[in-house]
């Protein structure tokens, strides 16, 4: 047996910012050697960030990834760390993106079809000795939920496995640990002693709950430790959790990371040292026919879509080092860039990751919104945010976790009251304000509302009943976009899932702004998060940001006297379950009514909902925190006349809850 002390760097890239990514690779690798790590692994395209989407297409783009690899492993050796095998994800390409059907490469002298098996890769880099060593190409392209990678790559065909310090080490990216078969069933036959495998895999709830029972059933597969990294940090709708860890050959966790915090988990490891001849490559006698039931998407509740292909594999062997890699400093043996080092001393102290521990599901939703919103707003460089303070649930949660993120410093909150604003609402926005310490302003908008009606009638069009309620959201949507243009304030929207779902909402008024925090959060879930947030501020010793009286109020758009959601909604303790079910479930109408859901109230949250695609697809992007978020995961067309219901129901001419809002 040898002892292998590997690192996880757990850290946060930006996608296209190729340069500041292999600065950070630089610094924490550099941390690695500090900590006497025998090997560093990075997570999936660390050094372009992820997902990059159609900037596969660029070439420029795939050549700039190519170039800076080389170039840092060359900084990594000339920063006297070319002596630690270093693990990075980055963007890899031996033929041309595929923009079609067809694709040619143009050249004398014809043109030529580009084979199939050539194009972009999802690649993953062993850099050791001021070279890149040995590469491997993601083998499982997933094709569901956010991820669109048969549009994008060409899957690989070889496993790659590395001789470090006399342990084999196989090489692996993400879904290739999704999908039983493949890279991991390969590895077995190849005789590994570890499988690495990194990650750029999407945060969802209790998904980390499925990830440790998948990582388990995949080192028994492999009979081999796994080491699992995933980074951290939000991209546009997507947020990454971390929650790195490592198990031995029979599934038993090791250790872990936390989750949405920069880590590096480092852990030694007893693995078997090879008997196999480091130079003996070739084709692989296992085959992808086999798929687990779970994906990235679903979290055990979606199915994966298999190829239905049998697709064989072939092993490709590289000799990294004959002994363990000497800690940081050490020099490289001539002629490599290897060293053939003593193993580390027995009198050294064993590393051990330890065991982060485990959160409610409200603190892990809260870090995932706080870290999503935080990452927007800081890597498009915006100087602050803005938030209607209306006195309601929805935006004093939203005030609390952009307080949160950015501090209040940078969070500014504007009340708007109309006419029908109550006292309590005018009072619990203050209370909000001085309670979190944003900076806090009134702009009162009836004037303005007074204004547009008679100018209306004046023209002969006066306007009353919907149509003069939701003039009032709209000019509060004109009041926060003219801040956001004058003051340079990015304008945050506060309406939740349950309300984007059914259409409540006013286009062009409440809904306006360039990012929704709570866009994935049903309400009986904002309810929740506002609670436990309160109990964590008594649990610190601080004042509970969220006034009380905003968490029992019942909700209300006052937009008219005595409004209440329940006027045009269901209670959402009663609607919530029907849209998790329709939504993130993709149950239909009578699989709704046999889970106990009255027909009539199925039959008409259905159709709200279908109607309001329209809204949907003009709405801000926000954090996705469910199995399926709106957006990415779920695409569906706004001309549809397709209806879940018994007797087909003709669209109205009018629907009162799509000109509805809350704000």
């Amino acid at each position: 047996m040898a002892t292998m002390r590997i690192a996880l760097a757990q850290v946060n890239s930006v996608v296209g910012d190729i340069p500041g990514n292999a600065a950070i690779i630089r610094e924490w690798a550099r941390r690695a050697a500090e900590a006497g790590a025998h090997l560093v692994a990075f997570p999936e395209m660390m050094l372009t960030g992820y997902p990059v989407e159609d900037l596969v297409f660029r070439e420029s783009f795939v050549a700039a990834s190519r170039d800076t690899l080389r170039q840092l492993a060359a900084d990594l050796a000339a920063d006297g760390l070319g002596e630690l095998p270093t693990v990075v994800g980055y963007i890899d390409a031996d033929g041309p993106a595929r923009l079609g059907a067809t694709v040619t490469i143009a050249g004398p002298p014809e043109d030529v079809p580009s084979p199939i098996d050539r194009g972009p890769r999802d690649a993953l880099a062993l850099l050791y000795g001021g070279r890149v060593v040995a590469t491997y190409f993601k083998h499982h392209l997933p094709n569901y939920g956010v991820f669109d990678e048969n549009r994008y790559f060409v899957p690989g065909d070889t496993l790659t496995v590395a001789r470090i310090g006399g342990v084999d080490v196989a090489l692996t990216v993400c879904e290739d640990i999704w999908q039983a078969g493949g890279p991991f069933a390969v590895a077995r036959q190849a005789g590994v002693g570890l499988v690495v495998n990194i990650n750029a895999s999407p945060y969802e709830l209790n998904k980390d709950d499925v990830r440790l029972s998948l990582v388990a059933r995949r080192a028994r597969e492999a009979g081999a430790a796994v080491a699992y990294v995933n980074m951290i940090g939000g991209q546009d709708e997507l947020v990454f959790d971390g929650d790195s860890l490592i198990v031995d050959a029979d599934g038993n966790l090791l250790t872990r990371g936390v989750q949405f915090t920069e880590q590096l988990l480092v852990h030694d490891l007893e693995l078997p040292e090879s008997t196999v001849d480091a130079s003996r490559s070739g084709p692989a006698d296992v085959f992808d026919d086999e798929v687990d039931s779970d994906s990235e998407g679903g979290a055990g509740i979606g199915k994966r879509q298999a190829a239905g292909v049998r697709d064989a594999m072939h092993i490709e062997r590289v000799l990294v080092s004959r002994a363990m890699p000497a800690s940081a400093g050490a020099q490289p043996e001539p002629g490599f860039g290897g060293g053939e080092h003593p193993p580390r001393s027995s009198a050294a102290p064993a590393a051990d990751g330890g065991m982060a521990d485990r959160v409610v599901d409200e603190a892990e939703v809260w870090q995932a919104l706080v870290h999503g919103l935080r990452d927007y707003v800081r890597k498009n460089k915006f100087p602050s945010v803005v938030i209607a303070v209306s006195g309601g649930i929805d935006s004093a949660v939203v005030a609390a976790v952009a307080c949160d993120a950015l501090g209040p410093s940078n969070v500014v909150g504007v009340s708007m009251p109309s006419s029908y604003s109550s006292e309590h609402s005018k009072d619990d926005a203050a209370d909000l304000a001085k309670r979190t310490g944003l900076s806090y302003r009134v702009q009162p908008i009836q004037p303005m509302v007074d204004a547009f009606l008679t100018n209306m009638a004046e023209a002969g069009s006066p306007l009353s009943g919907l149509a003069e309620e939701n003039l009032q959201a709209r000019v509060r949507g004109i009041v926060l976009m003219a801040l956001s243009n004058q003051e340079g304030h990015l304008v945050l929207t506060t309406g939740n899932k349950s309300e984007l779902a059914v259409g409540y909402s006013t286009l062009y008024g409440d809904s306006v702004g360039g990012f929704n925090p709570l866009k994935d959060v049903f309400k009986t879930m904002v309810w929740r998060l506002a609670t436990w947030r309160n109990e964590e501020a008594v649990r610190r010793g601080e004042q509970p940001p969220i006034p009380e009286n905003t968490i029992r109020k019942p909700p209300s758009a006052e937009l008219r006297p005595g409004q209440l959601d329940t006027d045009s909604l269901p209670d959402y303790g009663t609607l919530d379950p029907i849209l998790a079910g329709y939504i993130d479930g993709d149950l239909g109408r009578e699989e709704l009514i046999l889970a106990g859901h009255d027909a009539a109230l199925v039959d008409r949250v259905l159709r709200l909902v279908d109607l309001a695609e329209y809204k949907r697809r003009q709405s801000a992007p926000g954090t996705k925190i469910s199995v399926k978020a709106f957006g990415r995961d779920r695409r569906l067309p706004i001309t549809n006349r397709y209806r879940e219901a018994a007797v087909p129901i003709a669209t109205p001419a009018h629907d009162p809850v799509k000109s509805s809002t809350q704000t």
